[in-house]
């Protein structure tokens, strides 16, 4: 996964509210084998007419927005169905972030996964911008994740939130596979095999804490209740831990 730094890009508006997940890649394209190929399905049912020619009445037909590699869009963005092919498409047409009010918690948490910033601001914040896109033609925007801050041309900046984990996966590169293949070659503990010994027998679990900026993530095992602890299912955790 490429790694998410900075990023300056020109800046298309989805003036809609509630966008889900079969508006962003109707389920028809869902039978794909490959998982490459989706950015050209992207917002299909909006972008072309029932002829197959391109609708000239869709934003991103517009040739003023052509090379939008960020996106800004209404309120709970990537509703709907969890299909992993949204975020695939999106990133797969070239968008490297989203700005909206809210975004859907499955489809944001795909975002990350797949290397594309789903940045939540307030709704008078995207708003604003939005008609700042609409009033100007070739308008930009810099995203600076180290930073967590949108900045305008005019300097103006916009903090965001975001989860020390997600930061430091889009930083370098990492979706959650990579993240654990990268501390089994960097933590002793999983390299030696001594993590799986740290069975809690009371919690009928085991857990290894894994620092990550002020926050320590925390894989294990966890037994349900209505489970068989002989049979764990692999979880993950995040706790908030103070600084020493």
């Amino acid at each position: 996964m490429e790694a998410f730094k900075e990023h300056v890009g020109f800046v298309v508006p989805l003036d809609r509210i509630n966008v889900d997940t079969d508006q962003i890649i109707p389920k028809q394209f869902l039978k794909r084998i490959e998982r490459t190929g989706f950015g050209e399905f992207l917002f299909n049912d909006w972008r072309y007419l029932e002829n197959g020619d391109p609708n000239p009445e869709f934003v991103l037909n517009f040739p003023r927005y052509a090379d939008a590699s960020i996106l800004i869009a209404g309120v709970n963005f990537g509703c709907g169905s969890s299909r992993e092919h949204a975020p695939w498409a999106l990133q797969q047409y070239g968008f490297k972030a989203i700005l909206a009010p809210s975004f859907a918690d499955i489809f944001r948490n795909n975002c990350y996964k797949n290397g594309i910033l789903p940045i939540a601001l307030p709704a008078d914040v995207i708003a604003s911008l939005s008609q700042e896109v609409h009033d100007t033609e070739g308008y930009q925007l810099m995203i600076d994740l180290e930073q967590q801050s949108v900045i305008c041309a005019d300097g103006t900046a916009h903090t965001f939130e975001i989860g020390d984990f997600e930061k430091y996966c889009l930083l370098n590169g990492l979706d959650e596979i990579g993240w654990t293949c990268n501390m089994r070659q960097t933590s002793p503990r999983m390299k030696t095999g001594s993590l799986a010994s740290e069975f809690l027998a009371s919690e009928g679990s085991w857990v290894s804490p894994e620092r990550v900026g002020n926050r320590s993530v925390w894989l294990g095992c966890l037994s349900s209740s209505t489970r068989d602890p002989r049979d764990p299912t692999l979880v993950k955790k995040q706790l908030d831990f103070p600084e020493h």
